[in-house]
């Protein structure tokens, strides 16, 4: 299907513009049995405050991001459908420079709209859920750039410039009041086309119920801005209470804005991914999904989560209910078009006849619609501020900081990150925890960008000057740094956990392995750069039993000495769920954020160097033959900086992996 340029934007199914224009013609009292109609849910999620296609990182254009083109399929979607309704996952204003600017570097005022908001409510939307993210800048921000009255201790009671549509979230509570933070549903009266049952068209109006769901999980992640303050309830108990109440107060249907992914574990009221058991409570009409920046439907998809029992990946179904996952980014606008019959009484949801898809801004001949000049410059002045804010000069590297070969042992970007950490630890034991000044020192980072959003979600930081923008390019997140207590044996542990982003290989196997478990996110690959510590990861082992020959300064690691690990507040307070690490080990949770600690490092090294910032290994596969190729896949024609990170077993199969992404086919000879 081809796109074309968005025209000025008409929301065809809000009440209030319809009766305003004074042209709609008149509601039907009430639709006759066996009407029809189509309703098409559109989704985005994830959008983390891309609203143009740009890199604040690179400093440069991306054409495979950004609201500014997901506003092109948006427009599409309303001149193919005649009924729709626009909403949005969560996640949705932190995860880029112009988030953070907005928040931290250049508060917003109370009565400005943020940048993404204000792109959002150009485009219409009916509604929102909140994601994990939301909430990384605190309570009191999150209810400011809301509009929301969240009435929680320690957060002004005011009301600020909102998007103006509705903010839904159900199973988070206040402890102040006891009651939902956000409003938990709303029910949104909409005109839509239909057709009676001899064929004929009129205009009546149909009661969409939207309900809001959050991973429990926030009051680890964000223990910082939430202990106390807020509680949370599980996904399955939190429906089973507002489900029946919005049935009874008109809802005809039901749209669960569920910012999470699907997971078969047996059920917790505190799990990550709990939609796998929301979709098996009923009443739900169509469910939409996010958190794991991934899509779906996508019938190619080796996602774990994708092929469990009852999820249809080429339908997009759980347990039968019609679902969607628009991707990260605005990559991709979900669409679940659901078929409705009138039975006299009310609309239904017809849940075999619903269609499913997932439309991406990347269209077949590899270009990418065009993007909405009238989005982009919304945010104008926001984007520009932003842009000279990251190239403020912090230092300088003569080597090129790079995580396209993070999965096989390159440090380059990591080790910096290590030693930031590990610097300030120490000096902060050093002044205020003498108890544990003879503990030794550890600290442990990831790749946060290994490719999962695609060729160019790598972090690749240039030979050179350093600015902001470098910075945030080898700390994505805006996580602050803990410090926990650990021993040996929890050491060990750690690491085995954090070996689980590798496939068990095979050697007696001729035909191609993949090396990397892609439903093992690259940012839970905890990496030590110590050289005091050493380990092997045997890939040929089951997950649990990788890490061999564990050794402090030589010498096999004692399960009982103990340390101080580096780390940040998601990690320590239980994200990824390592074992161990609850929020119960943690004996400094710094004031400061980890982005801004590298900084802090950065300006005083004043200038990095390979030999000391770039290549230290604590880790290396365990050396064995293997009879056929070990793969992975990353961005083609950089074998260079394989082999300057020293990764002689290494070479590239293959320019284009044949899986139409983008990426070239390399493989690792792990005899070596």
């Amino acid at each position: 299907m081809s796109y074309r340029q968005p025209r000025p934007f008409r929301l065809i199914v809000s009440v209030a513009i319809a009766a305003a224009a004074g042209a709609a013609p008149a509601l039907a009292a009430k639709p006759p049995a066996g009407a029809t109609a189509e309703l098409a849910i559109l989704e985005t999620t994830d959008l983390h405050s891309a609203v143009v296609g740009y890199d604040y990182f690179k400093l440069a254009e991306d054409p495979s991001m950004g609201l500014d083109r997901t506003a092109s399929l948006i427009a599409q979607a309303r001149r193919d459908f005649p009924n729709t309704l626009l909403l949005d996952n969560g996640d949705t204003i932190q995860g880029n420079a112009l988030g953070d600017y907005q928040a931290t570097v250049d508060p917003l005022k109370c009565g400005r709209l943020l940048g993404i908001y204000k792109a959002m409510r150009k485009l219409g939307y009916d509604g929102i859920g909140i994601g994990n993210h939301d909430f990384n800048f605190g309570l009191a921000y999150l209810g400011q750039v809301t509009g929301q009255r969240l009435e929680v201790e320690g957060v002004p009671d005011r009301r600020c410039a909102g998007p103006g549509f509705p903010v839904v979230l159900a199973n988070v509570y206040s402890v102040k009041t006891r009651k939902p933070l956000f409003a938990p549903y709303r029910i949104l009266t909409r005109r839509i086309k239909a057709v009676d049952a001899q064929g004929k068209p009129f205009e009546t109006s149909v009661k969409v119920g939207i309900i809001g769901f959050t991973p429990p999980a926030i009051l680890n992640w964000d223990r910082r801005w939430l202990e106390g303050k807020i509680t949370t309830e599980g996904l399955v108990e939190t429906a089973k209470r507002y489900l029946p109440e919005m049935r009874a107060k008109g809802a005809e249907l039901v749209v669960a804005i569920s910012h999470g992914g699907l997971d078969a574990s047996p059920y917790s009221p505190t799990m990550e991914n709990g939609n796998y058991y929301l979709a098996q409570v009923g009443g739900i009409d169509a469910l939409l999904l996010g958190h794991s920046h991934q899509p779906f439907p996508n019938p190619t998809s080796t996602v774990a989560q994708f092929n469990l029992p009852h999820v249809d990946k080429v339908k997009g179904r759980v347990f039968g209910v019609p679902t969607v996952m628009a991707n990260l980014w605005g990559k991709n606008l979900g669409v679940v078009r659901l078929q409705l019959r009138h039975d006299g009484k009310r609309w239904r949801a017809e849940q075999d006849a619903a269609i499913v898809e997932n439309r991406s801004t990347q269209q077949p001949d590899k270009r990418y619609v065009a993007a909405d000049p009238e989005v982009t410059a919304l945010v104008k002045d926001e984007h520009e501020a932003t842009i000279r804010y990251v190239r403020t000069p912090i230092g300088s590297a003569d080597f090129r900081m790079s995580t396209y070969f993070a999965d096989v042992g390159d440090v380059s970007a990591i080790e910096v990150v290590n030693q930031a950490q590990a610097d300030y630890a120490q000096r902060y034991v050093a002044a205020n925890l003498p108890q544990y000044a003879q503990l030794p020192v550890l600290s442990v980072s990831a790749p946060f960008k290994s490719g999962s959003a695609g060729v160019l979600d790598y972090t690749d930081v240039a030979a050179g000057d350093l600015a902001l923008n470098n910075a945030a390019d080898l700390y994505l997140y805006p996580n602050a740094l803990a410090l926990v207590k650990v021993d040996g044996a929890g050491l060990k542990a750690w690491l085995e956990k954090a070996a689980s982003r590798f496939n068990t290989i095979d050697p007696s196997k001729t035909a191609p392995q993949e090396l990397v478990n892609t439903g093992f996110a690259g940012y839970n690959f905890d990496t030590v750069t110590s050289p005091a510590l050493r380990y092997e990861i045997d890939v040929t082992q089951p997950p649990g039993q990788r890490i061999v020959d564990l050794r402090l300064h030589g010498k096999p690691l004692p399960a009982g000495q103990e340390f101080l690990v580096a780390t940040n507040n998601y990690r320590a307070s239980g994200g990824g769920n390592f074992p161990g690490l609850d929020g119960s080990r943690t004996v400094l949770a710094a004031p400061d954020a980890s982005r801004d600690v590298l900084i802090a490092y950065v300006k005083e090294a004043k200038r990095l160097t390979r030999a000391a910032n770039g290549t230290q290994r604590s880790w290396r596969f365990a050396k064995v033959a293997i009879k056929g190729p070990v793969v992975f896949h990353s961005a083609p024609g950089k074998l260079e900086l394989a082999r300057a990170a020293g990764l002689e077993n290494v070479s590239q199969l293959a320019a284009d992996d044949g899986l139409g992404k983008g990426f070239a086919l390399y493989a690792v000879d792990l005899s070596k």
